[in-house]
């Protein structure tokens, strides 16, 4: 605790008027969230190259997002750091009956359905009783339609089977080039999101993360074109000089050596 109370006080210094830093003490919530999620990121892409050590430092910086957001509603007296530990210990011990509960509720185990019905309980309780609240706006748009598209089906709102979504699909991409045969503007780009809306919900009912899906494909077409880029290199040639077919014969190739 003492490590952490050092974290709040240096926090507490950086935003003391007359005392602190200039940049800390202009920052508002809204200024500093972008932030927040850049360092959430790279915990995760520290995480995905296996850094320990780079862990280590990035969760260091996303817990001092943490504190930071802590110390500017304090100043507001809304919370404190304080505050927000307590709310997440309570919601661990209140969403973990089977390990913190009764006796009986220990004995009953863990039950999957029962942390869906948690929070839905929660969100009941809020100003937003709707199915979807909760659902944070700032998430990836991949992960969020996925996320949407669950919190719908808990409701009954879903296809009763793969074929439907599947159906969906080729439904909005038969809308999709209508709007670009007819040149239509704005509306391509609105239809080119129900496209991608309902492949998220195809991934969901595959038990997909399409988050990941889209990831691994990105990391497939970066090795790819990557060890196409060396393959032109080696013969002396210029990417940007080459004809489409040319392109198109070193792509398979370099398709064909990295799978």
């Amino acid at each position: 605790m003492a490590d952490i109370q050092k974290l709040l006080d240096i926090m507490a210094r950086l935003r003391e008027p007359g005392k602190g830093c200039p940049w800390d003490q202009e920052q508002t919530f809204a200024s500093i969230a972008p932030y927040t999620i850049e360092e959430a990121y790279e915990v995760a892409d520290a995480i995905a190259r296996d850094d320990r050590a780079a862990l280590r430092d990035e969760l260091g910086d996303l817990l001092f997002q943490v504190v930071f957001h802590a110390q500017m509603a304090a100043e507001e007296g809304e919370f404190t750091f304080a505050d927000v530990v307590a709310a997440i210990s309570d919601k661990l011990l209140r969403r973990h009956p089977h390990v913190f509960g009764s006796a009986a509720e220990v004995a009953a185990g863990h039950d999957p359905e029962a942390w869906e019905t948690f929070k839905a309980r929660e969100r009941a309780g809020s100003r937003d009783g709707s199915r979807l609240s909760g659902v944070p706006r700032a998430l990836p748009a991949l992960k969020r339609a996925q996320k949407l598209g669950k919190r719908a089906a808990s409701a009954g709102f879903d296809w009763p089977n793969l074929a439907g979504v599947r159906a969906k699909v080729g439904e909005e991409i038969g809308e999709l080039d209508a709007e670009i045969a007819g040149d239509g503007g704005e509306r391509i780009e609105e239809e080119l999101g129900d496209v991608m809306f309902a492949l998220v919900n195809l991934a969901r009912h595959l038990g997909i993360d399409s988050e990941h899906a889209l990831e691994r494909a990105n990391r497939k077409f970066e090795s790819r074109f990557r060890a196409m880029e060396k393959d032109i290199e080696a013969r002396g040639q210029d990417l940007s000089n080459l004809s489409i077919d040319e392109l198109e014969q070193a792509w398979q190739s370099a398709k064909t050596r990295i799978g």
